[in-house]
């Protein structure tokens, strides 16, 4: 089996079933926009505007005509830098589906993992470290997973850090080591603990 690859910029896909395709060929954060759910989900966007302009996404979505009106809504609403890629238009319909799309057209769930590999490959940045900064047992052991108080402490260092509250642990961990540099992380960490 292929090492997975380390992208430079995190991958935005369409569902979880996308996400688990490519969380197959990548090691880097993938996030979902829950379909349309995305287009009233201000904290997201926040995120996502964030990650935009401070780098840059991936933006990877279905070929099919749901997946351009997304793909089209979004450039407007996140405006920074997105990579666009796109999937081959292959005739068929997913394993899990009872029948195919409207367009009749595999979305990403159903593309081999050879050609996302394949697809997400000039992304691919070998100098990236192996690991974030700061990784889950440090978050752990700062309070803010698995603890008593931790979705408390999350939220406040979400709030600080100006990241959406409503993230889970591991979403907000992934933005952190995305967006934030371990001075910042620290500081934060501070203020919560002299706070309590």
């Amino acid at each position: 089996m292929e090492e997975k690859l380390k992208l430079k910029y995190p991958v935005i896909v369409e569902g979880r079933y996308d996400k688990a395709k490519v969380c197959l060929v990548v090691s880097t954060p993938v996030i979902t926009l829950d379909g349309f759910q995305i287009f009233n989900n201000e904290e997201k966007k926040v995120l996502l505007k964030r990650l935009a302009n401070d780098g840059g996404v991936i933006l990877l979505t279905d070929s099919d005509k749901a997946g351009n009106f997304i793909r089209s809504k979004l450039k407007g609403l996140i405006k920074g830098t997105v990579y666009n890629v796109y999937t081959p238009s292959v005739q068929g319909k997913e394993r899990r589906k009872k029948s195919p799309s409207a367009d009749g057209i595999l979305g990403v769930e159903g593309i081999d993992t050879e050609t996302i590999r394949n697809l997400l490959k000039p992304f691919a940045d070998d100098k990236l470290p192996k690991s974030a900064c700061i990784s889950r047992l440090r978050f752990f052991e700062d309070g803010f997973s698995g603890g008593e108080n931790s979705a408390i402490r999350r939220a406040r260092l979400a709030e600080l850090l100006m990241l959406p509250r409503t993230l889970t642990s591991k979403a907000l961990l992934e933005a952190i080591n995305l967006l934030i540099s371990e001075e910042e992380y620290e500081r934060a960490v501070k203020t919560i603990n002299e706070e309590e």
